[in-house]
């Protein structure tokens, strides 16, 4: 799978842990910034990942800041993008499952590496199920038509 992946300098530090991670369970990932613990504009690389995102340059796309949330906001601002904000195992998988989310949003001041790892994986290996939630999306795809 290929995936997008930024944060913001609060983040910084649980992206880099979260590319080796990709990188042990098989996955390629480009890295948009930011690139060390200087101060940064979240939304300026968010938008970037998700527009790599919903291009379809990616399959999936991960951001992290310090709380996860700015970042969930901003990639959510993208027609096409489901960023999802997940700090547990259960979000993450449901996610997947029932949104379809394409983007997993983490905060690096809230879970530690450990977490992170249990929920990337999660995330990454749980798929759409389809049927009723499709018609879901389907709603919020035409809201933002």
């Amino acid at each position: 799978m290929q995936i997008a992946i930024g944060s913001d300098h609060a983040g910084f530090v649980l992206k880099e842990a979260v590319k080796d991670i990709l990188a042990e369970i098989g996955h390629n990932c480009e890295d948009f910034g930011c690139f060390d613990t200087n101060s940064v504009d979240y939304p300026d690389i968010g938008f970037e990942v998700a527009d790599a995102v919903v291009q379809g340059r990616f399959d999936q796309g991960i951001l992290v800041c310090g709380s996860g949330i700015g970042m969930s906001i901003v990639a959510n601002k993208v027609d096409g993008i489901r960023a999802a904000l997940c700090h547990d195992t259960f979000s993450a998988k449901g996610a997947r499952a029932h949104n379809n989310a394409n983007v997993l949003c983490m905060g690096e001041r809230v879970i530690g590496q450990g977490l992170a790892r249990e929920i990337v994986v999660a995330y990454l290996a749980s798929e759409f199920e389809g049927g009723r939630h499709a018609q879901r999306l389907e709603k919020m795809h035409a809201r933002e038509q």
